[in-house]
């Protein structure tokens, strides 16, 4: 199979959000919200000093994508990439395209200056896990944490 991963444009938008919903649903520990994803997917597509998103295609067409998001840690050094969110529809899996993409993040990561990939995987997800692990990322045993600080 033919498969490759491109940067998104705005005209991959509705897949892109179509994809995202998918991911939610899958992993079932977070709602999705389509018009505040819409306007993240805008943000990213729109400015790239916030990260990037690549669509992972396959036989011609979108099977895929990958959002990689910008941060900066005094543990790690300096900038930080993020594995945000990375989703492959469910009849590709198994065939080399997350850990393609997760290999493109890492060569983007390193022509930045990128000192480090952080990314979080739900505990009932066996198989990211092992497609991370395999790829080098450790668990160091902490929680990550989060507050919405909006209300």
């Amino acid at each position: 199979m033919d498969a490759s991963c491109r940067p998104a444009a705005s005209g991959d938008l509705e897949k892109l959000l179509s994809f995202s919903e998918a991911l939610y649903r899958e992993d079932g520990t977070l709602r999705f919200e389509e018009e505040r994803a819409r306007a993240g997917f805008r943000q990213l597509l729109e400015d790239d000093s916030l990260g990037r998103v690549w669509m992972i295609d396959a036989g011609g067409r979108p099977v895929g994508y990958v959002v990689l998001t910008w941060g900066f840690s005094i543990e790690h050094w300096g900038r930080v990439g993020l594995v945000d969110e990375l989703f492959v529809l469910p009849d590709h899996r198994d065939r080399g395209l997350g850990t393609a993409a997760l290999e493109l993040v890492e060569r983007s990561c390193r022509e930045r200056g990128v000192r480090a990939i952080q990314l979080e995987v739900s505990r009932s997800n066996v198989r990211g896990q092992e497609l991370y692990r395999r790829r080098g990322f450790v668990d160091h045993d902490r929680y990550l944490m989060t507050k919405d600080v909006r209300r």
